[in-house]
């Protein structure tokens, strides 16, 4: 297969503050290091791409040598956590913005969706504005004209393709914006977060559509946070974080890349400092078997554990303890919280060492890896302590059934054990 993308070194510097845009003193002070040779003078000043800490520079690094080749026909997810770079990524792929430094190329014509009603005109209508898309993504008058009614017809909005757009809900705009860069006959698919506004059914509507795209050979670029969507539409997998590529390699294994990296620790315990001036605090957690041994890889129906070390400094009468469940993919299995405990109460002494055990439903779950959340709060306030994905740990099923492992529990969404048995009588309809 051919490479239909070619990204070499790609890097992409913004000005931070109220203005934007470079000064005039910026500008000359550039052409005199052009001149001499000293490449860009405000390169060195630049700072890594890190949304969460305060930085001492006015210039950061939105993306940093981004290298990367797609092949023709390839379905290629970009992951990332918001602020990560992902968009600019998209939005020079798409020739909206232009790199700082480095070079891509293209080989085909591109049809882009980066954001709610780009190429829109408020005060025209829908109809209008799918000729307006259209000839902005490249299509002829008669190449729209031919595909107008099955645009119509996906977007689902029919009924107000005569109304100004302006009148349009975000979701109405998403349909109609992806339905005319869908039925663009072009080689390669840019797709941003933007479906995340759309329903259920327009998703796998455009999800199918995707699919049918990489079928027929185009080239798909997908961003998107569902990791579930990523994971079944997307043969490859790049992890974007800090503006510089953290991972590339399968969706599976980018989805794997993309959930540890948030976590604290991915391992079955943790030791962590207590958050001062709060009422009460964790100190250690750990996964556990049931009778307290550490351990991170369990078999199918095991008694699995979450044991808390937590610290009280103020006694709340509303101080609760949360658990939260993620699967891989980043769906939430379940939520739970200590107040749901009949009789049982947390942080109920000041200046206080306790420990918390919660049983968890193991099963019910199938196999596969599994993040553990912990959260100390009030139950109107914010937390006073939170713990994102510290705790993982694994569920395995090599049981065999007539000589054959039960794959199927791997694809469902909870793998009960059902009673079975014979019934002794159909029950009497009264």
């Amino acid at each position: 297969m051919r490479n239909v993308i070619e990204v070499n070194g790609i890097s992409k510097r913004y000005r931070l503050g109220k203005i934007g845009a470079d000064t005039l003193v910026d500008d000359f002070k550039r052409l005199v290091s052009k001149i001499k040779g000293t490449g860009d003078p405000f390169d060195a000043d630049a700072e890594v791409n890190a949304r969460e800490v305060k930085g001492s520079s006015k210039y950061v690094w939105a993306l940093k040598d981004i290298s990367f080749n797609v092949e023709q026909g390839s379905v290629v997810g970009i992951l990332g956590r918001n602020g990560a770079g992902k968009s600019t990524l998209l939005k020079i792929l798409s020739r909206v913005a232009e790199p700082t430094r480095g070079s891509f190329r293209i080989k085909g014509r591109v049809a882009s969706l980066l954001e709610v009603g780009t190429g829109f005109h408020p005060d025209l209508s829908g109809a209008e504005n799918i000729y307006l898309n259209g000839a902005i993504l490249g299509m002829s008058r008669k190449e729209i004209a031919s595909k107008y009614d099955e645009i119509v017809a996906f977007s689902g909005v029919e009924r107000y393709i005569d109304t100004p757009i302006k009148k349009y809900s975000s979701g109405m705009k998403v349909r109609l914006g992806f339905a005319v860069a869908a039925h663009l006959e072009a080689e390669i698919l840019i797709v941003d977060e933007v479906l995340a506004v759309g329903d259920a059914e327009f998703q796998s509507k455009c999800l199918a559509k995707m699919q049918n795209a990489a079928g027929d050979g185009r080239t798909v670029i997908f961003v998107s946070h569902n990791l579930s969507a990523v994971r079944n539409l997307c043969t490859r997998g790049i992890v974007i974080e800090h503006g510089m590529v953290a991972f590339d390699g399968t969706s599976a294994d980018a989805i794997d890349a993309y959930r540890g990296g948030g976590a604290k620790n991915t391992g079955f315990v943790i030791e962590v400092e207590e958050s001062a001036n709060v009422p009460f605090s964790f100190r250690r957690a750990a996964i556990t078997t049931e009778d307290g041994s550490l351990q991170g890889e369990y078999e199918f129906a095991d008694s699995v554990n979450v044991v808390a070390e937590i610290f009280t400094r103020e006694v709340r009468r509303d101080s609760v303890i949360g658990v939260h469940l993620e699967d891989a993919t980043g769906n939430t299995i379940f939520v739970s919280t200590s107040d749901e405990a009949v009789g049982f109460k947390v942080a109920d002494e000041a200046d206080k060492v306790s420990l918390v055990k919660i049983a968890l439903p193991t099963a019910l779950l199938k196999p596969g890896v599994y993040f553990i959340s912990l959260s100390a709060r009030g139950k109107s306030d914010k937390p006073y302590h939170k713990l994102e994905r510290c705790l993982q740990f694994t569920i395995g099923d090599t049981r065999t059934y007539r000589g054959m492992k039960n794959l199927y529990r791997k694809t469902a969404i909870v793998a009960p054990e059902l009673g079975w048995s014979a019934a002794a009588a159909f029950p009497a309809n009264s």
